[in-house]
């Protein structure tokens, strides 16, 4: 038996007791009250190697309202990393609700327009960085590498120890937390499970071969998983007031809170598939909950929610 790093919670709700399905949610969430969610599983690896060599620091990317960054930021200040962030945005982001924090704990941010950060894949441009920030171990945006694999595969062997389910759903930004529960299932199961990646970004299709890219090797066969791209709710970082008030009522039913830009988009689309007869029933269905919820400070700071409808935002000190 592994003890779990998290909770798995069942969720009460009237669409699951009239469409006869089981769903529970697993509380990454509350992994880490900053570094919470799928980065501290993605992190976990990625800072246990640069501990190990001799990188004088790190440097990762990410826009002005990241969780990524945020969550990296803390945890290099945590273990004395002196970090860089490269930045999409304009310089008065800085002031941010995010970047404040990242800044606060020594992260180190260098802002780059959209063309220079369409780069950040290219191998010319990351030489370039080399050479600006010579002996930095570099981590892609989101975390998601070949570290992050690993660290995200630990859910499943958690989840094997903690309850018998069907299907486990998660949303998808970069592709390495539902790389890392394909892995994991393939590793911990005889029999697979349905892996299920909601993407939060418009025409996402892509994602799809990002996640095979990021498959280990024995990882490769498990064909049971599937990326359904079409719940986006206008790309990424977008969403209605219709949207915000389907999730904040969710969150009340439940007393669980998850954010429109990830966890948000992913209880959205379970909602619609629930009422399209997408799963059969009495299906045991598993969220995972990937944290994020800093995000929502971001959001209430440009007005785009009201801070009264989201109680539940956790402290994001120091402590």
């Amino acid at each position: 038996m592994h003890k779990p790093l998290s909770i798995l919670q069942k969720l009460e709700h009237p669409l699951f007791d009239k469409y006869n399905i089981d769903v529970r949610v697993k509380r990454d969430d509350m992994l880490h009250n900053i570094i919470s969610g799928n980065k501290w599983r993605k992190l976990k690896y990625n800072l246990e190697y640069l501990s190990k060599h001799n990188y004088v620091g790190a440097l990762t990317f990410g826009g002005s309202y990241s969780n990524h960054i945020h969550a990296f930021a803390y945890a290099c200040h945590q273990q004395n990393i002196p970090c860089i962030g490269i930045i999409r945005g304009e310089a008065h982001y800085a002031s941010n609700f995010t970047l404040r924090w990242a800044q606060h704990w020594g992260m180190q941010c260098h802002f780059v327009d959209r063309k220079t950060y369409r780069r950040r894949f290219e191998p010319s441009y990351l030489d370039e960085l080399n050479q600006l920030y010579p002996n930095h171990f570099i981590i892609p945006e989101g975390g998601s590498n070949s570290f992050a694999i690993p660290g995200v595969a630990e859910v499943l062997t958690e989840l094997n120890d903690q309850a018998e389910f069907d299907t486990l759903i998660t949303p998808v930004g970069s592709g390495g937390t539902l790389a890392g529960l394909i892995s994991g299932d393939s590793v911990a199961n005889n029999t697979q499970h349905k892996i299920l990646g909601i993407a939060v970004l418009k025409q996402g299709e892509y994602l799809v071969e990002e996640v095979k890219q990021l498959l280990p090797h024995e990882a490769k066969q498990h064909n049971n998983w599937q990326l359904l791209t079409q719940f986006h709710r206008g790309g990424y970082g977008k969403f209605n007031s219709d949207d915000a008030k389907r999730i904040i009522a969710f969150n009340q039913q439940t007393g669980v809170c998850f954010e429109p830009i990830y966890s948000g988009k992913m209880i959205l689309a379970l909602l619609d598939l629930i009422t399209q007869g997408y799963f059969k029933p009495k299906e045991r269905i598993v969220l995972l909950h990937t944290g994020g919820l800093q995000g929502l400070g971001g959001m209430i700071e440009q007005g785009r929610l009201d801070a009264k409808d989201w109680p539940t935002l956790p402290s994001l000190s120091d402590e």
